[in-house]
């Protein structure tokens, strides 16, 4: 499935879900929706409209959170992890 990741940045949502559309139209049977820290907003629209605007076959599998140790110039930090999957119903 690491083929199928669509990272979140600080793209329009838009970009991010024509991303996603564009996966499954290529076969993907999922789609896994990755994001960091202030991402994570962007990830959960782009995950919402997809699923409720564009794929209504599709629905969200799984969602899963977590925390990633980063090293930053004032030393370590955590942020804050959102992997949504979404999958074909």
């Amino acid at each position: 499935m690491e083929d199928n990741v669509v990272y979140i940045g600080t793209k329009p949502v838009m970009n991010y879900v024509l991303a996603v559309v564009t996966q499954f139209n290529a076969g993907a049977k999922e789609v896994c929706i990755r994001a960091r820290g202030k991402t994570i907003v962007r990830a959960v629209d782009t995950a919402e409209i997809t699923v409720r605007q564009f794929l209504t076959d599709v629905d969200k599998k799984e969602v899963s959170i977590s925390t990633e140790a980063v090293e930053t110039d004032a030393g370590p930090a955590n942020v804050s992890v959102i992997q949504i999957v979404l999958s074909r119903k």
